[in-house]
């Protein structure tokens, strides 16, 4: 039975939580910074009984937070996550400071080809501008790829794989809320050479391969092209690791192939 006196503040709250959708446009005004640094709203009626932040990856794609977030700020963001207990709703302000990039964000799925041109290759990943994409309002490109998304193949440097200028084609892994990228790989669209090596091996198979590095516990050994193992420290007896360099040429066996974790396992 309903209190003579109304709905608790807690009743209240989950109805509303309950009337808010993904994707709305709220508005309410920023009155604290709380103990994460995540800028706490007080949003306007009727969602004012309701918890709503706006966590610091949230606040822009261009500015730095403290230059955005004040206490009595008023804001217009987007709700990117509903929580039912207790209720609290999280919002991007990045999402209303630059709708169009969002909006076509938002649209991609995982697993989407697109295409693009590759606009700037550095040591930590590779943009890229998308062919239907708005420009990003820092970075060179819409488009990220990480250096382990580039290809299945061992390389030392990005630029052995693309260069500026080249098109390419990837696949979707995930809209990066934090930089406002679409996180794309090519190696997804890339026959995997293990699983290819793996089809026409058998472990006890024997193989002339070469040392490609040598750590504390064992050595690598390239078997077949960008194919490696591990010969650990053990099996090497009675060498000792400490002998071994990289180029040498060894005999070995395999003994365990993880198709899941594309881990190869030598012996002597």
């Amino acid at each position: 039975m309903s209190s003579v006196n109304g709905p608790t503040n807690e009743q209240h709250a989950s109805g509303i939580s309950a009337a808010v959708q993904l994707g709305d446009i709220v508005s309410g005004t920023i009155t604290e910074l709380d103990r994460t640094h995540s800028a706490v709203v007080r949003l306007d009626d009727p969602l004012s009984r309701i918890s709503a932040s706006i966590g610091l990856l949230d606040v822009s794609w261009r500015h730095r937070p403290e230059d955005i977030i004040r206490i009595g700020r008023r804001i217009t963001a987007e709700v990117i996550a509903v929580e039912e207990q207790p209720p609290r709703i999280r919002l991007s302000l990045a999402a209303t400071e630059n709708p169009e990039l969002w909006a076509f964000l938002k649209a991609l799925r995982p697993g989407e080809v697109i295409g693009g041109e590759i606009a700037d290759v550095q040591r930590f990943g590779v943009f890229v501008a998308l062919d239907d994409g708005p420009p990003h309002p820092i970075y060179p490109g819409v488009g990220f790829i990480t250096i382990p998304e580039l290809s299945w193949r061992h390389f030392a440097d990005a630029s052995e794989i693309v260069e500026t200028g080249q098109r390419v084609t990837g696949s979707v892994l995930c809209f990066d809320t934090t930089q406002g990228e679409a996180r794309l790989s090519l190696r997804a669209l890339q026959p995997d050479p293990f699983q290819e090596f793996a089809d026409v091996t058998r472990e006890g198979q024997e193989f002339l391969g070469t040392v490609t590095k040598v750590v504390p516990f064992g050595v690598f050994v390239r078997v077949a092209d960008g194919i490696e193992g591990l010969l650990p420290s053990d099996e090497l007896a009675p060498t000792p690791v400490e002998a071994v360099q990289v180029g040498d040429h060894v005999h070995v066996r395999l003994i365990d192939l993880d198709r899941t974790r594309r881990r190869l396992l030598l012996s002597r």
